[in-house]
Parts: structure tokens; sequence; C-alpha cells
């Protein structure tokens, strides 16, 4: 799906580089200021706004691999181009849905919901989330933690302070044998400050992760109307802008980082509820333009999949579909979200369950309809003749399989089955799925001897970040 022609990302593009060249980004750290500037940014009168030539920015993108790596804890490596493949991640949140409430997220509650989103076939990595019982300058490590020991996947923490990717990485290396280079088994992101700036934390964070080769998500993620202009088409302009002097930042520090240009996070300002939207159609248009702007670039996108419903509902799932498969059919290569609801505020393993089969017929709609001689299947059809059935077909059973999606909690069937199965919603389909799955035995998904370095390195860069 091809929403913007090429003339249209052009000039897009074009007003982009207009925005770095004239009006310039605020830098706010001194180190990475100067070595921006000495690598041909240009100072302003304004303190801390620098201009980012043409040439610069377009030298920088260029720099950076077309191809990202990313590897799961056991092993698999899944490379991210412009053209695909797409992977669903999970999403951060502060919060754990309880039935309709829902309450601060905490180690035990994370635990459970990265155990669940382990599960799920079609999840790539789950996401570490903010959790409330340990203190807010830690939590960056102690949920690497958590995601160690519960998943085997591709392990996303979220960064709360610099030095927590250090710390990451040390306790990234008592995890994963192999070389990270080859195997990098987590990867990291931080934000651009809109409109045009990014702030000290974000730089800092660049700074501490450089030279490790750890994949960075570069994101922009104005708000249409309140920090952005309003119309779609401004906002993604900007948007390109605020990610490419990312690009600019990143490339200068670690000439071949590989990093993800991520423009799917921006969202349009509700003027009526006071509010950033994270479902809307509006959503899905952005995430689908940020896609084809890094297709320009030739970089990997990614986007966010959510939903202004506070509980999985019929909202969730409406708002959920037609996002995330505008997100899917766009080539959008990383999709967060699964289980996110509540405006990103909130997670729930229940709608993770249903998250997944969405995600089932997202990338089923992706491999469209090949048409080959196999697949016209004329030959069949003239065998089979006027009137003939297809099903004992030896076609049939060497092609059903790849062609129909057989989702887990989905109804198919007469109405009779679904009575004498309790007559089940989609919600109470996925509570038992979620219930199969945390009732599960397992054996530790660590050693004793890696467990135990895992919590000496928390306990050691907790008194570091902790001034202790």
């Amino acid at each position: 799906m091809e929403l913007l022609s090429r003339d249209e990302l052009e000039r897009i593009n074009e007003t982009s580089l207009r925005m770095l060249a004239e009006i310039g980004v605020l830098l706010q750290h001194d180190e990475v200021r100067a070595q921006v500037v000495a690598a041909g940014a240009q100072e302003t009168p304004r303190a801390g706004v620098v201009r980012m030539p043409r040439e610069l920015v377009q030298d920088k993108l260029a720099q950076a691999p077309s191809v990202v790596r990313l590897a799961s804890v056991s092993g698999e490596v899944v490379e991210l181009g412009a053209r695909g493949p797409t992977v669903f991640w999970g999403g951060n949140a502060l919060h754990i849905a309880d039935g309709k409430t829902r309450r601060l997220m905490r180690s035990d509650d994370l635990a459970k919901l990265i155990r669940v989103l382990d599960a799920l076939p079609h999840l790539h990595a789950p996401v570490a989330t903010s959790v409330d019982d340990f203190p807010p300058r830690t939590r960056d490590f102690v949920g690497f933690r958590l995601l160690a020991e519960n998943s085997r996947k591709h392990l996303r923490p979220c960064m709360y302070t610099p030095l927590g990717a250090q710390a990451i990485y040390e306790m990234a290396e008592v995890v994963n044998p192999r070389p990270y280079r080859e195997y990098p088994i987590f990867s990291l992101g931080y934000t651009a400050i809109s409109p045009l700036r990014w702030g000290e934390t974000a730089l800092e964070v660049f700074k501490q992760s450089s030279g490790k080769g750890i994949p960075m998500m570069v994101n922009a993620e104005p708000m249409a109307g309140a920090c952005a202009p309003v119309t779609l088409a401004g906002a993604i302009a900007q948007a390109n802008a605020e990610a490419m002097s990312g690009f600019v930042v990143t490339q200068t520090l670690e000439p071949g980082w590989p990093c993800i240009f991520n423009l799917g996070f921006a969202h349009p300002f509700d003027m009526r509820a006071a509010m950033s939207l994270t479902g809307s159609i509006e959503c899905g248009l952005l995430a689908a333009a940020g896609a084809q702007l890094a297709q320009l670039h030739n970089l990997p996108s990614a986007s966010w999949m959510s939903t202004e419903s506070a509980t999985p509902d019929a909202q969730a799932a409406l708002e959920k579909t037609v996002t995330g498969l505008m997100h899917g059919l766009a080539g959008v290569n990383i999709i967060w979200g699964f289980g996110q609801l509540d405006s990103q505020q909130t997670m729930s393993l229940e709608m993770a369950v249903i998250d997944n089969e969405l995600a089932g017929q997202i990338l089923r709609a992706q491999q469209g309809m090949p048409v080959t001689d196999e697949t016209l299947a004329y030959e069949v059809i003239k065998e089979v003749g006027v009137g003939g059935g297809f099903v004992e077909h030896e076609h049939t059973f060497e092609h059903y399989r790849g062609e129909l999606v057989y989702p887990d909690l989905l109804h198919r069937g007469d109405r009779e089955v679904w009575e004498r199965r309790g007559a089940r919603d989609i919600l109470e389909a996925a509570q038992e799925k979620v219930f199969e799955i945390l009732s599960q035995e397992r054996e530790p998904l660590l050693t004793d001897d890696q467990q135990r370095e895992l919590n000496r390195l928390q306990e050691k860069w907790t008194e570091r970040v902790m001034g202790v």
C-alpha cells in the first residue's frame, strides 16, 4: 500500500531538509553538540541550536546500515530492511489492567506479562515496562533482568537513565554466550522532544550506548496540533526532520550504527478531548507515511498500534485492526503495541493474546494473493471438471495451510457449536488462554550462576545510579 506518491514523498523530505538547514535543531548536550558541529553542522546565535546542511544530513543517513539485525536469546536472527519483514513487539506503560480497573505495574505483574508475550507465536520481542516497586532510576536494568528471566525472544528494555545502557549491556553479556555484534539480543531507543529538540537525557543515552553496535531506534513523536502542525503532512515533515537529525547524532557518534528510522510514534491531538490519540485513523495514516519515508531513506521503520479503549472491547478491536492493518500493508518493520490499551497507558494480558490473533491476520494480508500457474490451478480445475469437488484433491492438501489463517481464539463453526462451548466471547477465550499459559510449569530460563550474576549486577548498578 502506497499512501503517498513519489513526488509527495520527495516534497515532504525536501521540506524536512529545509527545516534542518534553515531553522535548525536544539541539541541540549555540549559535548555531543560539539561533535556534530565538528562533523559539519553550523552553530546559530541561539544557544544550543545548530543548523544541519543538506549534505551533512544525507551523508549521515547514507552511513546508517540499510539492514538491522535483531537476535533472540534463543539464537534466531531477523534482518529488518526497508522492504520487510514485519515483526510485532509488546508495549510500554505504567499500569496493568485488572478487569475493568487498572493499577500501577509491579515487577510480578511484568514477569507475568512477559511470560504471556513469550508464549505468543506472532510476537518478536516483549518490552519491559516501568515497575512501581523499584526506584525509577533502576527500572531500565531491573526490566532487563525480568525480560531475561521470562523470555527467550529479542529483549527490549526501556531507558530511564543514560547509565542504564551500560548496566543492560553488562547484563546481556551474562545472558548471551555469543558475540553481541553478531547476536544483538537487546535493542534500545529514545525520542526527540517536539518541535525540533533533542534533550540532554536522550543525547547522553546515545553517547553512553555508542561504540557497541547496539541497535538503536531513533524516534520522532510529535503530536499534530499540539507540538507539530495540525495538518498531517506538516506533522510528518517535522517528524522526518527530527528523526533525520537524530541520525546525524548517532552516525556522528558511531559511524555505521544500526538504527531504526521511526516516525510511527507520531499522533494527532484531539482538540475536544485535549489528549493525544493512539488508535485513530490518523495514527494509521501517519505510520504509513512514516514507513514510506523510511523506505525513501532505505532504512527500516517502526510504529505503534494502540487504542483509546480502557478495556479489551469492540472499540479496542476496531481501532487496533484499522491502524494495525494500515501499518502492516505500508510495510512497517516493527509494530509495537501487543497488549496496549488506554492510550498507551495500560497493558492487558488478554489484549496481548487478542493482538496475537490480529497480527496473524495482518501478516497474512501482507502475503497478498500470489498469481502463478500453481495458484491459478487451471490443470486442477480441468482435472476435477464441471460439478466436481476439491476437498480431497492433492492440490488442496498442499496449499490449504498456507492460504488460510487458522486462529486460536476466534469462533468458527455454527451457532450450536458455539453454544455447546459455553457461548464465550473473544475476551473470555483470551482469559482462558492467559490462564493456560500462566498455569504451565516450565524450567528456569537462566542457570543458577546467571541468576546470581544478574542479581549482583542489579545491586551494583542500583548503588551507582542511586549514589549509594
